[in-house]
């Protein structure tokens, strides 16, 4: 929480920058005894034509009138650094910390944001690797409406292309419909590595498989009949782990949504002059623009993925008026991406450069192996998410076996872990399953923030009687370095959910809701909150109730739940 009069202050002796300038380089000094807040002055040295100490120094000499909560400015090499009055500065942010909106924003009012994520390919296991989209969408979705926008969830089901012909021939050659109906979508995946196994040897059965695909598009009955049978199956699985994560969505709208629309796209594609033959098939050229060609209708007369992308796109504009239209994929289709978003842009549509945007995170390994459906090599989601629920109900039974609703606090705090695991690190890196890291209680961890939490908890039942009014606080109390600590980390939660959404970057979150762990339990440790003094017992307890109202409300922003005793 950046300080105004700082800001001003800064503004009025700065003619050379704006205020956004200035609040965009006011820092918080990673040490207390550097100040509660810096300004570089490095970016005013060209300007000006001075050494940046000589500049902060004059910057100073400008301040005349000091705000009175300030106690004290000075000027250490390139920095001049604020030191707030410890009392003042902590009744200033308990004030509003303590309110249940803290963080929240109206700054998208009237907007909308369509965010595409989780996409699983019908016919396919939900496997772990698409437990990030899922994991990272879901966190964006809660974040962007914590701000106030209106956010469309998609999951643009892969429910249409040449798989389903490979699969029909699967399933005619080495499949029956008695065990499709007992195992499902356990049964479509072996089929579909059969599949290519065979196709190895027999190559003419690619071409078979592109026909059963060409017959869908044309509306065959029976190829139709069977690929419905497919995408039932594939819901039934997809929506048992969507449970186990708390996650929902608007729209299930697949590709095949779409596919009565990618006329309309080749028609605007013809009369703007872009589609070019190639080869039997039509492309848009995109040499220009450093990109292999756009493939739009293939030579057999069939749309592709990227046809209906494109028709998406005009569709989510029209009906939602989208102010960013996010697709949460992994960054091997950064490529697809941008000539997606080229294409539309070249039918005349600008705001496509700033609108649609492609968030890419990296791969999911379980002991270092890529997950790959087509060898066979697949870890299911539901099976890591129950198996963390299992090693935490074995962790509850071993060390609190009186603990009620084991079960219930078991599925919160496993399904926590790994949500937490994903989204710790930044979303570009790879992440991989190790279980004594992540369900560690004492690591960086998921359930090491849960049990904060909990321990907040606890505290707060064990207080017989306390009074949390900000204004009845004696807020002098709570200035030992461990209290002004975890306080600054409270102020920090406004500018931290939106820096995580102006970057599209949980881990912004994480990271931060493990600060507040630390500083709570640093001050936990330095300070007694249950004390018969009153205006004592009251202030610390002004604490315990803000961190958990601020741990709640992050992890919620991850899609992680909170228990009341671990």
């Amino acid at each position: 929480m950046k300080d105004i009069s700082i800001i001003k202050l800064l503004e009025s002796s700065i003619p050379e920058l704006s205020g956004e300038e200035i609040e965009g380089l006011l820092e918080i000094p990673p040490k207390p005894e550097m100040g509660d807040y810096a300004f570089p002055c490095f970016r005013l040295a060209k300007v000006l034509r001075k050494a940046p100490p000589a500049i902060a120094a004059e910057i100073k000499d400008k301040m005349t009138e000091i705000p009175p909560h300030i106690d004290e400015i000075k000027v250490e090499g390139a920095y001049i650094n604020f030191y707030l009055k410890k009392d003042l500065m902590v009744k200033d942010i308990l004030t509003s910390a303590i309110s249940p909106d803290y963080g929240k924003s109206d700054e998208g009012e009237g907007k909308t944001i369509c965010i595409d994520y989780s996409s699983p390919n019908v016919a396919k296991n939900f496997h772990v690797g698409h437990l990030r989209t899922t994991i990272i969408g879901n966190s964006l979705y809660k974040i962007y409406t914590r701000l106030g926008y209106n956010v469309e969830r998609i999951n643009h089901l892969g429910d249409w292309g040449t798989q389903f012909g490979k699969l029909i021939v699967a399933y005619k050659n080495w499949g029956s419909e008695e065990v499709v109906k007992e195992k499902g979508i356990e049964e479509l995946m072996r089929l579909y590595v059969v599949f290519h196994k065979e196709a190895e040897k027999h190559p003419e059965l690619e071409d078979e498989a592109r026909a059963w695909f060409h017959k869908m598009e044309l509306g065959d009955e029976e190829a139709l009949s069977i690929w419905k049978w497919f995408v039932e199956i594939s819901l039934i699985e997809y929506r048992r782990t969507y449970n186990l994560l708390g996650v929902d969505f608007d729209h299930f709208t697949g590709e095949s949504f779409y596919r009565d629309m990618t006329d309309d796209v080749v028609k605007r594609l013809t009369d703007a002059n872009l589609l070019t033959d190639s080869e039997g098939a039509k492309i848009v050229d995109l040499e220009e623009y450093d990109m292999p060609p756009c493939l739009v209708i293939k030579n057999d007369g069939s749309s592709i993925y990227a046809t209906r992308d494109i028709a998406a796109i005009f569709y989510r504009k029209n009906t939602y008026n989208f102010s960013k239209c996010l697709y949460v994929t992994g960054q091997e289709q950064k490529l697809h991406f941008s000539q997606v978003f080229k294409v539309v842009e070249l039918l005349g549509n600008e705001w496509a450069k700033d609108s649609l945007v492609h968030i890419p995170y990296g791969l999911v390994s379980l002991g270092g192996a890529k997950l790959s459906t087509r060898e066979g090599n697949v870890i299911y989601a539901e099976d890591i998410l129950n198996e963390a629920i299992n090693k935490i109900k074995e962790i509850i039974v071993e060390k609190n076996p009186e603990l009620p609703d084991k079960d219930e606090v078991a599925k919160t705090v496993g399904v926590g872990a790994v949500i937490f695991n994903d989204l710790y690190n930044q979303r570009i890196k790879d992440v991989s399953f190790n279980w004594d890291k992540l369900l560690n209680p004492d690591g960086e961890t998921g359930p090491y923030v849960q049990y904060t939490y909990a321990r907040c908890s606890s505290i707060l039942r064990n207080i017989e009687d306390y009074n949390v009014n900000i204004s009845d606080i004696d807020c002098s109390i709570i200035t030992d370095p461990a209290s002004i600590a975890l306080v600054k980390d409270f102020g920090r939660f406004p500018d931290v959910i939106h820096e995580a959404a102006e970057k599209y970057e949980p881990s912004i979150i994480s990271r931060y809701v493990m600060d507040v762990a630390h500083s709570f339990n640093k001050f936990y440790t330095e300070n007694h909150i249950n004390v018969e003094d009153t205006a004592t017992r009251n202030a610390r307890a002004s604490l315990v109730v803000i961190t958990r109202n601020i741990i709640r409300e992050a992890l919620s922003l991850l899609g992680i739940g909170v228990v009341e005793k671990m």
